[in-house]
């Protein structure tokens, strides 16, 4: 979801450096224990007599998933995400089933920005005492195996506990690739193609109605198709990852990095780029945002501030080498992609082009420690 910003290495932070601490983002913290752990596994490979030459451990912190060797034919990537009451969801702006299909879904995005087929699951609850007497995780649990079912993935395992107030939900999700084919953020290379799948903003969008007063449909699917309101509630409260996307992708070895937008579009270009030590333009014109935008109140630029900056959208960025460009399709399982940009150099920083007009794109993304 939103924990694997890279950010500069620094000192790694002390309870005596708590006053300190509070200037950094969680990505600054990520990249600390990031830090650490990378060098606490070196000392250990280094001296311990049980360490072998080759570590099943392929790629750790740093991705949207850490990857393992399964075989000698296959690859497991390994995700886990938070969603806390009042942090990530409120209990008044959405419902059981709706929580349990996002649950889900938050993880399976990050599998499929690996490149990755979803097969198994974990997820682990903590509801207070009275959440516990009512059919709240009964239904939680439907929305959950839903989606589990759309991709097959089998529950296998998790936990139950009680905490004094608020829900907070772990979601752990591993998934299979063909051996050397998950992508990672680092592999993008000045003059690669900038692509993203589906449309932009909605998920925003839907949040902003939500937090007005609009309350989620009762049913997530009817007869009739939803209306523009309903679709981007929708699209806040039952995300669909772009899986078939993601394997796509991978399986045909086009993608040369891959991230999910749950942040923003801002703030995730800038941790691929950064992961890969690059640059970026994207063109504002080319950004493809949700339909059903154009039914609210909403100027040119608020829209595009949506689509930059909104997150939670699970779309899909990816780059691709220059001549493989012509060969991505317009649509992957009724879900269109677009190139909007092309990696740089690095010294050449992050840039929005309105028109030829090139400026300085900020990160504005979602960030829970300022």
């Amino acid at each position: 979801m939103r924990d694997e910003g890279k950010k500069k290495q620094s000192r790694i932070a002390t309870p005596s450096a708590t006053s300190a601490r509070s200037a950094f983002s969680e990505f600054d913290f990520i990249e600390h224990i990031r830090h650490q752990a990378n060098t606490k596994r070196h000392n250990a490979q280094q001296h311990s007599v049980l360490s072998t030459q080759r570590s099943v451990l392929l790629s750790g912190i740093g991705d949207d998933a850490a990857i393992f060797r399964g075989s000698s034919q296959t690859d497991f990537c390994i995700t886990t995400d938070l969603l806390v009451e009042e942090i990530d969801f409120r209990r008044t702006t959405t419902t059981p089933r709706f929580l349990g299909w996002k649950a889900l879904a938050v993880s399976l995005s990050d599998i499929a920005a690996m490149g990755a087929r979803p097969r198994f699951a974990l997820l682990s609850v903590g509801v207070p005492q009275e959440i516990w007497r009512t059919e709240f995780l009964a239904h939680f649990y439907e929305g959950f195996f839903a989606l589990a079912d759309e991709h097959q993935v089998a529950l296998v395992g998790g936990d139950v506990s009680r905490t004094p107030e608020r829900i907070v939900i772990d979601s752990i999700v591993i998934g299979e690739t063909k051996r050397g084919r998950a992508i990672l953020r680092s592999g993008a290379r000045p003059g690669d193609h900038i692509f993203v799948t589906g449309a932009l903003g909605g998920a925003a969008a839907g949040l902003q109605l939500l937090e007005q007063g609009a309350r989620p449909p009762r049913r997530a699917a009817t007869s009739r198709p939803p209306n523009a309101r309903t679709q981007l509630l929708l699209r806040q409260l039952r995300p669909m990852p772009r899986v078939a996307w993601g394997a796509w992708l991978a399986e045909r070895k086009l993608a040369t990095a891959i991230i999910d937008l749950s942040d923003g579009l801002s703030s995730d270009l800038a941790h691929l780029c950064r992961e890969s030590k690059a640059g970026a333009i994207i063109e504002a014109a080319a950004i493809p945002h949700k339909k059903a935008l154009d039914s609210l109140s909403l100027d040119e630029d608020q829209r595009l501030a949506l689509a930059l900056h909104g997150g939670e959208d699970f779309e899909l960025l990816f780059t691709v080498r220059p001549q493989h460009a012509s060969r991505i399709p317009l649509e992957v399982d009724g879900v269109p992609a677009t190139r909007i940009g092309e990696i740089r150099k690095q010294v050449s920083g992050y840039k929005i082009d309105f028109d030829g007009h090139p400026r300085d794109l900020q990160s504005a993304g979602f960030v829970h420690f300022k």
